[in-house]
């Protein structure tokens, strides 16, 4: 008893099924615990793993930097010197260079481009990419290099013909036949070359002056030809007379233009226009001034008629 007639009750619950329960369970998550980790224990680690670890932290490190700051060219670059050197000390430098083929490109540009330099050893040469840095050269349609063991480097290149000139908004360039721009200045030798203008025109300028050149008389009084919406062709010829070609069967527009010049001076009259769009008629725009005189001429010969007097 408490001595208020209740009866005194333990500080302490006993326990009860659901602390065994619980009891149960945490004995068994121990035992789990062990038996997984136990193995970890006898795990013996290599000696200085940690400073293999921290070495290859310090390297993944200074590895990004570099690339994120932009100095891996300088480290090949530098790496490279140093593998030429190796190798020109073995007697392998680069002593002659036989070059052919170069007309429009100089020999200098092509040493540079193929990574030729003083100190370049053979060894250490790579011809695939020295290859591809000389096809980069727009000049340059294929370059081939050899390597002559032990001091020898064989370049050889074929070139690109200049073909026409091409104006695109506002600029004239040089460009070969495949349509590749070889210059963006234009000199006083080139000048003479076919002039095509337009969208498109480089590329589609080989097929278009081939056909042109079956007609030598059209061809010569070109001054040029106009690739209009990249699908048709108009010719502005050197009199200023503009020649309306058709999207298809150019050939037979041309035969035609040239028939009627032979047969009716049609190219030295004082026109303004032809337009062969339509293939069964030819149609010719006159110059105002022509225009005006014939219609002068007109009203002469048929003067209005007067009206008779009423009276």
């Amino acid at each position: 008893m408490d001595g208020r007639g209740r009866i005194a009750q333990s500080l302490t619950r006993p326990k009860g099924p659901r602390s065994l329960r619980v009891a149960t369970r945490r004995g068994a998550l121990g035992r789990a615990l062990r038996r997984y980790t136990l193995p970890l224990s006898r795990v013996r680690l290599p000696r200085f793993i940690g400073l293999v670890a921290s070495l290859s932290f310090l390297s993944a490190a200074t590895g990004y930097g570099v690339v994120k700051g932009g100095h891996m060219p300088e480290i090949v670059g530098a790496a490279k010197a140093a593998c030429d050197s190796a190798a020109n000390a073995m007697g392998m430098r680069i002593a002659a260079v036989s070059l052919s083929g170069e007309r429009q490109v100089s020999r200098q540009d092509i040493f540079a481009a193929a990574g030729v330099t003083e100190n370049s050893s053979l060894p250490f040469l790579d011809v695939t990419e020295a290859r591809q840095r000389l096809e980069a050269i727009p000049w340059i349609a294929e370059a081939t290099v050899r390597k002559l063991y032990p001091d020898r480097l064989q370049i050889t290149v074929t070139e690109r013909e200049a073909f026409a000139l091409w104006q695109s908004d506002g600029k004239v360039s040089v460009i070969a036949a495949d349509g590749t721009v070889l210059a963006a200045k234009v000199e006083p030798r080139f000048s003479s070359l076919p002039f095509v203008v337009g969208r498109g025109a480089a590329a589609k300028a080989r097929d278009f002056l081939a056909v042109l050149d079956r007609q030598p008389a059209i061809r010569d009084s070109v001054r040029a030809a106009v690739l209009v919406a990249e699908r048709r062709w108009n010719l502005r010829l050197k009199n200023g007379i503009d020649v309306r070609l058709p999207e298809t069967g150019i050939e037979a527009a041309l035969d035609a233009l040239a028939r009627l010049d032979r047969e009716k001076s049609l190219l030295t009259r004082d026109i303004v226009s032809v337009d062969l769009r339509l293939p069964d008629r030819v149609t010719v725009r006159l110059s105002d001034a022509v225009a005006q005189a014939r219609e002068e001429a007109f009203r002469k010969a048929n003067p209005p008629k007067k009206k008779g007097n009423d009276a």
